[in-house]
């Protein structure tokens, strides 16, 4: 099932699923994220999508993808390297990407497929892990590069956290329909041109590993949203560098998933 979350025509928020993939509409759902949801058989117009949750924490992994690592230079890891998004840095589908007065100026766009944990989970063996996956969306790991590596000496929260840097959607995927997440194609397309294309098959560590090293001693919370990390072709790699500027479109695509569009302003 294709879960989003949307405003109505009076301005309410509801859940509803996606259907012969109309995107105009959803047949309502009665639940809450990410416990049981059941069809209310009602149908209402979508006249704004949002982001498809908000998850009590966002744990991302960084140097997934082996081709990745290769493009920055850095050796593959032993563990998954982890840091923390603010939860405030979510934004939905068709929102815009603030470029911040702060003072970033190299912001990079990163595809990624995000994890969303159904129930909570702790030391959780592979083997089980995915037993814990309510379902999968499209993500943007929005990095400020500047900040991420030289203002604030490689440490990673504060240049991934600023506010509109965390786009989800367009739905999530509910995990019955993807039984391998090793094995689905993404990308992102800047302005029409394709600049990240892979397969989650090059990740270093799978969904399930993932999950399983997070949870060790660790309470991956209902709701928590585990962002896997980005294949190779981000900005900062490429000679020259390509950065978001305003009026930029950039867009996420993930197979069976859908694609998550957001354009690019500055704040002011």
């Amino acid at each position: 099932m294709k879960i989003v979350r949307f405003m109505t025509n009076d301005g309410t928020v509801r859940l509803g699923a996606i259907t012969q993939d109309r995107w105009d509409e959803a047949q309502t759902l009665e639940g809450e994220l990410p416990g049981k949801l059941t069809l209310t058989g009602h149908t209402e117009p979508i006249v704004r999508l949002l982001a498809p949750l908000n998850p009590p924490n966002i744990m991302a992994v960084g140097l997934n993808y082996r081709k990745h690592a290769e493009e920055t230079g850095v050796s593959l890891p032993d563990i998954p390297v982890l840091f923390i998004k603010s939860i405030t840095s979510v934004i939905g589908p068709n929102e815009s990407i603030v470029l911040p007065a702060a003072g970033p100026t190299q912001v990079d766009y990163e595809a990624e497929l995000a994890v969303i944990i159904k129930k909570k989970a702790k030391n959780i063996r592979r083997t089980d892990a995915l037993d814990y996956v309510f379902g999968y969306c499209c993500a943007n790991d929005v990095s400020a590069r500047d900040w991420q590596i030289e203002k604030q000496k490689k440490q990673w929260a504060r240049g991934k956290s600023f506010d509109t840097f965390c786009p989800l959607g367009p739905c999530i995927l509910t995990a019955d329909e993807i039984p391998d997440p090793g094995s689905l194609h993404i990308r992102s397309i800047l302005n029409g041109q394709v600049m990240q294309e892979s397969s989650t098959s090059d990740m270093i560590f799978d969904v399930a590993s993932l999950i399983s090293d997070l949870s060790q001693s660790i309470t991956l919370l209902p709701g928590t949203v585990i962002l896997t990390g980005t294949p190779e072709g981000v900005g900062f790699a490429r000679k020259p560098p390509v950065f978001l500027q305003p009026g930029d479109e950039i867009a996420i695509e993930i197979e069976k998933i859908g694609r998550l569009v957001n354009h690019v302003t500055s704040e002011t």
